[in-house]
């Protein structure tokens, strides 16, 4: 009976040690480190990444940069842009101070907490600004045979039937080659001529100018928004920039006109030249951008 009775003994101690260790393990554990009941490991943890593209424009557009925002598994975002602008936006901008080299980082994180961050560097510089378009202006003097194939009349790039007749030729005075461009005294003809030209660019239009002394008179050239004009009536308000010609000291000698114009939102203008009043000549246009 002795032996059977230590042996109870021993069992029951042994019992009141294990407890004493399940006890002492789980006091010493931090309840944040416990899964709450049900939990299960995340199985889907977020994936932060993004791509980062400069902006095109004019001005400064060149220092805002758009962010396209790749992450996976993730419902809230932490963006540091390097320069010490910040955003929780989804796919945010950001618009740096000027040229450098800049690291951002995006944090995402999902409904669990669990996050995940995505760092890339980038090096910001102003682009080179384009060559401006240099408009050619067909047969910008007049003279025969100065198309294609050694070809035109000096006029056939001029013409425009909608908005008057074509303009008749004189071989003197000229200011350059051997002819010129004569507008006769009721305004019944015109010279017109398309160009292609860049948007938002400075330009200047040179050319040369004659009115007989008398009757009293003028010749104007218009620069016009766009091309294709085909209503006399609408030349006002397509207008970019005009110069109305009235000198008439002299029906031999040319005068200079440096018409300057903004093309603004055009690629295309167009040049319109009438007169009124007195007999009038005009020759060897050229443009330049400025």
């Amino acid at each position: 009976m002795k032996s059977i009775q230590n042996t109870y003994n021993l069992i029951t101690k042994t019992k009141h040690i294990l407890v004493i260790i399940v006890i002492t393990i789980l006091s010493s554990c931090d309840t944040n480190d416990l899964p709450e009941a049900g939990s299960i490991p995340d199985a889907t943890p977020p994936n932060a990444l993004f791509s980062a593209s400069q902006n095109e424009g004019p001005g400064e557009e060149w220092k805002t940069y758009s962010f396209s925002n790749q992450s996976a598994s993730a419902t809230q975002y932490s963006w540091d842009f390097g320069d010490g602008n910040s955003s929780t936006e989804f796919e945010p901008q950001n618009t740096y101070p000027g040229e450098g080299t800049f690291t951002i980082t995006l944090t995402a994180m999902d409904e669990l907490g669990v996050t995940s961050s995505y760092t890339e560097t980038i090096e910001i510089v102003e682009p080179e600004m384009p060559s401006a378009i240099i408009p050619d202006i067909l047969e910008a003097s007049f003279e025969d045979g100065m198309l294609e194939g050694g070809t035109g009349d000096g006029r056939d790039s001029w013409r425009n039937s909608d908005l008057g007749g074509v303009i008749q030729i004189t071989s003197s005075p000229v200011q350059n080659g051997s002819q010129a461009a004569k507008l006769p005294s009721d305004g019944s003809r015109i010279a017109y001529q398309k160009l292609i030209v860049s948007p938002n660019t400075d330009y200047t239009l040179t050319y040369y100018y004659t009115i007989k002394t008398s009757p009293v008179g003028s010749i104007t050239v218009n620069i016009l928004e766009g091309g294709n004009h085909t209503d006399i009536n609408a030349i006002q308000a397509a207008t970019i920039a005009s110069f109305e010609g009235t000198d008439q000291t002299s029906a031999s000698d040319y005068v200079q006109v440096n018409l300057t114009f903004n093309s603004g939102n055009n690629s295309t203008v167009s040049i319109f030249v009438s007169n009124q009043g007195a007999e009038s000549r005009i020759d060897n246009f050229s443009i330049t951008a400025n």
